[in-house]
């Protein structure tokens, strides 16, 4: 890629989103540093605004870009001036195809936070071949959804294949504990998809196959629907419940697998569940878990509920107060069995300060669009998973910056 004026740029900055990954950039890597990077949006006094809030008295060093999602001109202009784009602008099914599209253009490369399956789809059967052509790495999922499971699977089959020369064949992804507010872009973007899917049903045939983010006509694996129900998993000796981004993580963990030419094996079998404790309160609370999951997304599916929802759900830009993202934090485990048996399998630990959903995920986008503007990664362009185009550059920015942890908690076999 030729230079650049920037080595990225924010697109969103004014969002709630948006101006936590600038807090963080100020925060982590300064205005005038090595990396070089911008704030952009539709408007020059809110993004005035923003500049004083993160940035103080350096604030007029902080370059504004004005932009509108609306303009494909001033979206091109702004992909054209970056290396990476880095955009918290959704739902992006309504909004975030204008910016891939330019940054595909532009051999630019692109990070966003979307868990919105349906539209990943699309862009990767519509944008596939022209990001390879053009040298654009087109990489979604950079936040909570889908970080710690896809570089935590990464990380645990990496550490596999040091200690049993060979992959896990099967893998447990179980939430320990977590502490973190709601999002109200999250939410609206589930609303727009049920909102998709009423015109177009086929819609909900994407979001139930559990191979949907697959590169076409490529081996699918053994794996059926995400759980839905408590059931006791006799690894962790625990009841388990349906975890609300098993939907999104899976896929993108099987994609990572098929896009690394099979790496953790074309048997490869994966799930992702919330530990909920032993015993009747265990099944208990995994029993509330899953009627009140199931709850929302039935009163999701109806345009008369979903009306009523919207009134009581957080609303896009909106987000928990900063002393709740202070002291939010998530605790995962990743358990791991070779195929030859459960003598060799490992277990893994994620985990991460700060509120899953805006604290964290403000820090692992800010440094997955630094990692691909900065860092020597070896694949060239294409629809891209955070584990299958950064690895272990990633898992160490992130290591070292981002207040997330990557460890080996155990290992069975000789």
């Amino acid at each position: 890629m030729e230079a650049r004026e920037f080595d990225l740029i924010i697109w969103g900055a004014t969002g709630f989103t948006g101006k936590l990954v600038a807090e963080y950039m100020v925060r982590q890597y300064g205005i005038l540093g090595d990396v070089k990077w911008a704030i952009a949006g539709r408007s020059v006094d809110k993004l005035a605004r923003v500049a004083q809030e993160v940035a103080g008295n350096e604030a007029e060093n902080l370059p504004q870009i004005i932009a509108n999602s609306d303009d494909a001109d001033s979206i091109k202009a702004l992909a054209e001036r970056a290396t990476v784009i880095c955009t918290t602008v959704g739902p992006y099914a309504l909004y975030g195809e204008v910016m891939v599209s330019a940054c595909v253009d532009a051999g630019t490369h692109y990070c966003d936070l979307t868990g919105e399956v349906q539209w990943m789809q699309r862009i990767i059967e519509k944008y596939q071949i022209g990001a390879e052509a053009s040298g654009a790495k087109i990489v979604h999922t950079c936040g909570f959804d889908s970080i710690p499971s896809d570089l935590g699977v990464f990380f645990l089959q990496n550490e596999m294949q040091k200690q049993f020369q060979g992959p896990a064949q099967q893998v447990k992804y179980r939430i320990v504990n977590m502490d973190g507010g709601a999002s109200g872009g999250t939410v609206a973007s589930m609303m727009n998809m049920m909102e998709e899917a009423k015109v177009d049903p086929s819609i909900l045939e994407t979001l139930s196959d559990p191979y949907s983010l697959n590169p076409a006509n490529m081996p699918r694996g053994l794996d059926g629907q995400d759980q839905s129900s408590p059931e006791f998993d006799s690894i962790f000796a625990q009841w388990t419940a349906p975890f609300v981004m098993a939907g999104i993580n899976t896929r993108v963990v099987r994609r990572s697998n098929a896009l690394m030419s099979y790496a953790y094996g074309d048997q490869f079998r994966y799930d992702e569940a919330m530990l909920t404790g032993p015993g009747p309160s265990g099944y208990m609370k995994a029993a509330m878990v899953a009627g009140g999951s199931a709850m929302v997304m039935l009163l999701a599916a109806f345009s008369a509920s979903r009306s009523l929802l919207k009134k009581v759900v957080p609303k896009p830009g909106e987000g928990p107060s900063k002393e709740a993202r202070e002291r939010g934090f998530f605790d995962i485990e990743i358990y791991g069995v070779h195929a030859s048996g459960s003598d060799k399998c490992i277990k893994v630990s994620v985990k991460g300060d700060k509120d899953p959903g805006y604290g964290a995920t403000s820090k692992m986008l800010a440094e997955s669009a630094v990692c691909l503007a900065k860092d020597s990664l070896s694949v060239g362009g294409g629809i891209w998973t955070p584990a299958a185009v950064m690895g272990e550059p990633l898992i160490e920015r992130l290591r070292t910056s981002a207040g997330m942890t990557f460890e080996v908690i155990a290992t069975g076999g000789s």
